[in-house]
């Protein structure tokens, strides 16, 4: 969201700002620029335009259109409110919409009235990400994108989002975590390039059929943001809008960079966000080597780059950068890359720019060729036949409600169990105490980017906790709080009393967008208020089984908790979406055994104390007394690592197929590199050799044999991690390299096969921020050391 007036007021004036390309509010009078009748009844010539030419190629018509503007014309389609070329029949277009987990009406290019109040409304990308299912992020990326275009349809939507967010989780107090696929880069890259795909993949047009993907036609066009080394938002007084990332080049390619880069090369999406922070004192969107070298040229992005909103306004007002004007601003953001201005500041200045001689009008027109080229690929200029049919029948439907129950099924972490507990029994008469601040959660549920509530738009239905558990027997609810905040114990008596009586106590406790959000970075990782004593005091006094739910996004401190035999089960539900009351509830009675995984890192509370969140390094100082950060770095104590969650079954792994020996023969234009290794290590003769220069085109096969061991049927996330050589300074614990979501009925095994890229998967970064690959014996440990398999990979 933009921070400063000008943005927000189009937010308020949706109506008036959001120019969809359609003549009616009804998907059989859904048109396209290029309509030769449209062209007839506004009495201009479709044959004397080479852009509305479907023989030419985009890029060729894309090229024409913009050759074909004045210069005045030319800016007024460079911000988020592009106004269109009346004397050339091209109409307003509003390009800024969000679909981070589900249509949102916070962007004025998507809204909601009487005649189309909802969507459907999925979890969160940190609980989504926690099923570890590519299956289930691309398909909830489809099922978004048929409701997007369903409201393209009726005039209530654009067809440009700028979602997902893909920042690495590296700190648990930064508050945008709830939008993110957590800690793990790799992770976090294979969520983005699976949920872009569903986005943006028109059936039958994947991008291995296209030569030229400037030519790819696209569903709707995603945007991998916010770019890079973004995840400071407001800690201590310091916020995002003058704060400088000081961070090393290691840093930027091994953990910033990677989720980009797998967004842009193995997503082909057609856009990525500049962030507001500076890198290295340079602000993002201003920064060429960041832009135009990396995206553009070295990963060859097919699409365009856009400003977090208002950015050029922060890099004048608040970061001060080099104490610049206004149009010195907008030509340095420009001819670093970035194409479009969500805001105001490139439709204001850039003409003006120009004209000082400060940019050049060349780089006006190659920003807008890439803008036209992407609108020409959604089918704004010649339809996409196959989705006119698409309307509000198509949206909240009873298949994309399931798949949002689905989802927060999928992704909730069994954290605690003690003598198998859960499932709980259903029991006829049986009376479930359900407490906490969060039992009868419903707009918490479904967290940020959702539905702004200054504007008109909810999701399908709300299926709150207290719902769920309804629907399994008699329920007493009291909140025993009346926020998360729990300021006051006034109301925890009341909980008790509840939970005495009871058949069984459900608690329902965690944070909320009051305590972790955009804008609102956590002092600390604990309970707030008297949550702590709402829990303890309710599993002392309860007569039954007690369960605690904790709903948040970055982790919680409840040591207490897990070593509290008197709270004998835990459950984390992240936001679970709309459907996320029914699904707890599904998962405590055992109506689905959960199969999650933390794709997060639970510290304990007194992590937050040793190092400052405006600390970007991953790597622990020993010097200043700072931990490392995430799994692969951090190697202290946790509540809960990453990665872990339990079952109702037990799962055992037996590998049945891994090489031992992987040597490779180098040519002459292959030399050897040299690392860095601890004293007493005895050193190869060629330490490592450049990935770049290897062809990196030899793959090692992983079998490995998952037997279910119980007697339920359940998923098991398998993950497979690599460790380094021995005594190499400066690099990684481990990294997951590989991972599958399998099913297995009770009794039986499934093989699951994985054939992993030498380079990806035994490859490291190095000091410099080269990406080599080392010779030595790396190991293959599979989930939490069930398996640990050692690979030795030699040069001659």
């Amino acid at each position: 969201m933009a921070k400063t007036p000008r943005l927000v007021l189009y937010i308020y004036l949706t109506f008036a700002f959001c120019v969809i390309y359609t003549d009616a509010a009804t998907p059989s009078n859904f048109t396209y620029v290029c309509d030769p009748a449209r062209y007839a009844q506004l009495g201009l010539d479709i044959k004397s335009l080479p852009f509305c030419d479907k023989k030419l190629s985009y890029e060729v018509r894309a090229r024409d259109f913009v050759r074909q503007l004045t210069l005045y014309e030319k800016v007024r389609q460079l911000g988020n409110r592009a106004y269109g070329v009346p004397r050339l029949g091209v109409p307003e277009y509003q390009w800024w919409s969000e679909a981070l987990h589900g249509l949102s009406n916070v962007g004025p290019g998507t809204f909601f009235d009487n005649s189309i109040p909802h969507a459907t409304s999925y979890p969160t990308p940190i609980l989504t990400t926690a099923s570890f299912n590519k299956s289930l992020w691309n398909t909830i990326g489809k099922a978004v994108s048929t409701e997007a275009r369903a409201l393209h349809n009726l005039g209530h939507a654009g067809l440009t989002f700028w979602s997902p967010t893909i920042n690495v989780a590296r700190d648990p107090r930064w508050g945008r975590i709830i939008e993110t696929p957590g800690e793990d880069p790799f992770v976090v890259g294979t969520y983005a390039a699976n949920y872009v795909r569903g986005l943006q993949d028109v059936e039958g047009t994947e991008s291995n059929t296209y030569d030229d993907l400037n030519s790819r036609p696209l569903k709707v066009s995603a945007c991998c943001k916010h770019f890079t080394a973004y995840d400071v938002d407001n800690w201590k007084g310091i916020e995002r809008y003058s704060f400088d990332a000081r961070v090393t080049e290691q840093d930027l390619v091994e953990t910033f960079n990677r989720p980009f880069q797998m967004c842009v090369q193995d997503g082909d999406v057609s856009s990525v966000m500049c962030s507001y922070n500076r890198v290295n004192g340079i602000p993002a969107c201003a920064n060429h080597k960041l832009l135009k070298e990396t995206i553009r040229q070295d990963w060859n992005l097919h699409g365009y780059i856009v400003s977090d909103c208002d950015s050029v306004e922060v890099m004048i007002k608040d970061h001060k950068w080099l104490n610049v004007d206004n149009e010195t601003a907008v030509s340095y953001t420009l001819q670093a890359g970035m194409d479009l201005d969500c805001g105001g500041y490139y439709t204001d200045y850039v003409e003006n720019a120009v004209k000082l001689g400060k940019v050049g009008e060349g780089d006006v027109d190659k920003s807008l060729q890439y803008l036209y080229v992407v609108l020409m690929r959604l089918g704004i200029f010649d339809g996409q036949p196959q989705y006119n049919s698409l309307g509000i029948n198509d949206v909240c439907t009873r298949a994309h409600i399931e798949l949002a129950g689905e989802a927060a099924r999928e992704g909730i972490v069994l954290l605690k169990n003690d003598n198998g507990v859960l499932p709980l029994a259903t029991k006829k008469n049986e009376i479930l105490a359900v407490v906490g601040p969060h039992a009868n959660a419903s707009d918490a549920m479904i967290g940020n980017y959702a539905f702004d509530p200054r504007n008109k738009g909810s999701p399908c239905r709300y299926r709150s906790p207290l719902n769920g558990f309804s629907s399994y027997g008699s329920v007493n609810y009291t909140a025993g709080c009346s926020s998360v905040k729990c300021s006051d114990g006034n109301m925890i008596g009341e909980a008790v009393d509840a939970a005495r009586t009871a058949d069984a106590t459900i608690i329902v406790a965690g944070i909320d967008l009051s305590i972790e959000a955009e804008g609102l970075d956590r002092l600390d990782i604990l309970l707030p208020g008297k949550q702590t004593d709402l829990i303890n005091q309710v599993a002392d006094a309860a007569k039954g089984p007690v369960v605690l739910v904790i709903m948040s996004a970055g982790g919680v401190d409840i040591s207490f908790a897990k070593s509290n035999p008197k709270i004998h089960a835990i459950l984390w539900a992240g936001y679970p979406g709309a459907e996320g009351g029914q699904a707890i509830a599904d998962v405590v009675f055992g109506k689905y055994n959960p199969g999650g995984r933390l794709p997060l890192t639970w510290y304990q509370a007194d992590y937050v104390d040793k190092i400052p969140l405006t600390s970007l390094q991953l790597r622990p100082d020993d010097s200043k007394g700072y931990p490392g950060r995430t799994y692969k770095f951090f190697d202290g104590p946790t509540v809960f690592p990453y990665g872990y969650g339990l079952s109702y079954t037990k799962f055992n792994y037996a590998l049945k197929a891994a090489p031992s020996k992987l040597p490779t023969k180098l040519s002459k234009f292959q030399h050897c590199r040299d690392l860095p290794y601890k004293n007493g290590t005895i050193k190869p003769s060629c330490p490592a050799v450049l990935i770049d220069d290897l062809r990196c085109n030899k793959k090692f096969k992983l079998n490995i044999e998952v037997k279910n061991a119980g007697n339920r049927d359940g998923d098991e996330v398998v993950l497979v991690y690599s460790q380094p050589p021995l005594g190499i300074i400066g690099t990684h614990i481990k990294q997951l390299i590989k991972f599958q979501r399998v099913s297995v009925a009770a009794g039986k095994s499934k093989l699951v096969d994985f054939a992993i890229n030498i380079c990806q998967g035994l490859g490291i970064v190095d000091s410099n921020g080269n990406t080599v690959l080392p010779s030595g014996s790396h190991t293959i440990i599979v989930g939490n050391r069930q398996i640990v398999h050692s690979i030795q990979l030699t040069y001659r």
